[in-house]
């Protein structure tokens, strides 16, 4: 038996079909605990699944090889998105890496359990694998606290930003997503599958990311304050980095075509400008901000009322406030480039 920390070595084979498709064989080896195997199956898509421990694994993949050009995507557990569509040539090959957060529950730390280990699925318009190889590693973490516009969203058509984040970050960092549907900063904070959970799992360098206001309807001033400067502390006092998140904007316009009203911009019931609470308390507490608010509403705004219905679920359900898988991938590409800018994660941890 392999010593802990040794790799899952998926092997596959080339079939001759229309499609190209690269359709795996058997997973072989030990699993980076020191037991358990995988396996891939199907062709397009692929599924693998690597009976895993919880932990941070790196993936390296080998994409290709077929008789045609191929493009593949890779989602992870509950519809993560790793990899973006990548493309390669007839015959060629290309190898690429990524890491991702295997836990229980795999997606909204208060829903369905979800599967036991690690499962990939290697979709897109025409995937090709070639092979895919697993170990347990230790990286730094992007953590996540938010609500239902920021986790993993168990089903289609939606999804948060969170969900869309890893696929624009190499294998040298990793997104644990504690992001919950319904939470408030009160709700979040006290849960202990959320936030204490979250602390739990925060090492020194850490950063975490706060973004909580879509459900503090009735919140008031103080008390919204108070529940992020309790998050900011905790962070803090565990050596991680808070990084405080003005919420998304809901799309909801003037007859002028512009977001300049409470409910697109998550002004409560109570008259409290949540974003606003947030960039003061950013600048008191000197803790980084992401203004989210400003970055989407200026996106929302440059689409206007007919294109912006993409970025959100208008046409599927009528909703004005979760986001598409278009929207959510958009949202976070603009979350990164706020990191980056920042200097908050380093360049090598971008693709």
């Amino acid at each position: 038996m392999r010593r802990a920390g040794t790799a899952l070595l998926a092997t596959c084979a080339t079939v001759a079909a229309l499609t190209a498709a690269v359709v795996p064989a058997r997973a072989q080896g030990h699993a980076p605990d020191g037991g358990g195997s995988g396996h891939c199956t199907g062709s397009g898509p692929v599924v693998c699944h690597f009976d895993v421990a919880p932990g941070t694994y790196r993936v390296r993949v080998l994409l290709g090889g077929g008789a045609g050009p191929g493009a593949t995507a890779v989602t992870a557990e509950t519809r993560r998105t790793v990899l973006a569509e990548t493309p390669n040539a007839a015959g060629r090959t290309l190898r690429r890496s990524f890491t991702v957060d295997v836990r229980d529950p795999e997606g909204e730390p208060t829903g369905a359990p979800g599967t036991p280990g690690l499962d990939l699925t290697f979709g897109g318009a025409a995937p090709q694998l070639a092979s895919v190889r697993v170990e347990r590693v230790r990286t730094p973490q992007i953590l996540l606290a938010g609500d239902s516009t920021v986790c993993d969203q168990p089903g289609e058509p939606y999804s948060g930003w969170g969900q869309q984040l890893p696929q624009y970050l190499t294998d040298r960092i990793s997104v644990a997503n504690y992001a919950d549907s319904g939470e408030g900063s009160q709700s979040f904070r006290d849960n202990p599958a959320l936030f204490p959970a979250l602390r739990a799992r925060m090492h020194h360098g850490d950063l975490v990311l706060v973004q909580l206001a879509h459900n503090d309807k009735e919140t008031d001033r103080d008390t919204y304050r108070a529940n992020l400067t309790a998050m900011i502390e905790g962070v803090r006092a565990e050596g991680g980095r808070p990084v405080l998140v003005t919420p998304i904007v809901r799309r909801w316009f003037n007859t002028d075509g512009t977001l300049d009203n409470d409910t697109a911009l998550l002004v409560n019931g109570l008259g409290v400008d949540l974003p606003a609470e947030v960039r003061t308390l950013a600048a008191e507490q000197d803790t980084p901000l992401v203004d989210l608010t400003a970055l989407t509403r200026a996106r929302v705004e440059e689409l206007g009322p007919e294109a912006s219905k993409a970025l959100y679920l208008y046409d599927e359900k009528r909703d004005n406030t979760h986001t598409s898988a278009r929207g959510a991938t958009e949202y976070a590409a603009l979350v990164l480039g706020e990191l980056r800018d920042q200097k908050l994660v380093e360049p090598r941890a971008v693709r």
